[in-house]
């Protein structure tokens, strides 16, 4: 990864390790009545109040607002989607998927292409926050969650929604700052219960460098195909940051796994230019869930399919 006046706002972190599928009960607190203008104690199994950030924490939220500014003052962190500056055809959009979805810059130390991951049955996102966050930006990023969802959903045609069911959850989304350790360690372990300590930590105490990151996979006799995912968006970030990191890691844990600095006008890219998912994006998107392709596929097995669907959605003659 490049030094931190230059490096990408998100920073993607997975594996394909078996994860168990588990499930939480919902509780519920009965608060009865008041009838005493004397407040009551507040309750112990409550989540604690909100208090002013630690000195780490400030400091991290100076450090990713002057990143950003600095960003967009050199112009990057578009929100257009890309124009007339930045074509591209089918024959780019084919290969910059292979090397998207089938590679993994933080996987195989060798280069060689992996196995088509994505999920196989219904994604169940669910935004779960910190105690550090306050009431206003929790609303702020349920909204774009739900936004974002609901957009996925239409472009993959793959049934994926927002819950507040923890039981029904299979794709956590945590907002948590660097105060929230002890939320953070609980929250990932109802989701991957078999994680271990050191990728437990990874979530935990990320990096400075770590911007916001992602884990999915499948369990351990079918990893293609996704059936679990963590994602943590530090909650330190500005607005346009936490967007940009809402768009890419949902994308990349859906399958989307690899940047590239050929692809263009996109988000997997880590030169920033883009900070949210653009046509090129969406595009790649509707490949990765297409009929044609399966979980599991190599490289060269999907690559006559990818071919096709790529000219089918540019409509461009082959």
């Amino acid at each position: 990864m490049n030094g931190p006046a230059t490096s990408s706002l998100r920073h993607l972190w997975r594996a394909t390790s078996a994860l168990a599928i588990t499930a939480l009960v919902a509780g519920c607190i009965d608060m009865g009545q008041r009838t005493s203008l004397v407040p009551p104690n507040r309750p112990s199994d409550l989540a604690p109040q909100r208090q002013e950030p630690s000195a780490e924490s400030a400091r991290l939220s100076r450090y990713y607002a002057a990143l950003q500014q600095d960003l967009l003052t050199r112009g990057l962190m578009r929100i257009d989607g890309g124009g007339p500056e930045t074509p591209y055809d089918a024959d780019d959009l084919r290969e910059n998927f292979e090397r998207i979805a089938f590679y993994d810059e933080y996987g195989s130390a060798s280069g060689t292409a992996g196995a088509l991951g994505r999920w196989s049955g219904p994604v169940r996102l669910r935004a779960a926050f910190g105690p550090s966050v306050s009431p206003e930006q929790r609303a702020k990023d349920s909204a774009t969650l739900e936004a974002y969802a609901a957009r996925l959903a239409r472009l993959t045609g793959h049934p994926i929604s927002v819950t507040n069911s923890p039981a029904r959850t299979n794709f956590l989304v945590l907002f948590a700052s660097q105060d929230d350790g002890a939320f953070v360690a609980e929250q990932v372990k109802t989701v991957l219960p078999n994680i271990s300590g050191g990728d437990l930590d990874v979530f935990v105490r990320p990096p400075q460098t770590y911007y916001c990151l992602v884990r999915a996979g499948g369990v351990q006799s079918e990893p293609s195909a996704y059936s679990r995912g963590v994602a943590l968006i530090r909650a330190e970030h500005p607005d346009l940051a936490r967007r940009s990191c809402i768009h890419e890691e949902i994308a990349q844990g859906l399958g989307l796994r690899n940047d590239s600095p050929r692809a263009r006008p996109s988000i997997f890219n880590d030169d920033d230019e883009f900070a949210l998912l653009t046509s090129h994006d969406e595009k790649l998107l509707q490949i990765l869930y297409d009929p044609r392709l399966r979980p599991g596929m190599s490289a060269p097995e999907a690559r006559p399919i990818v071919r096709q669907i790529a000219y089918d959605i540019m409509g461009e003659p082959k």
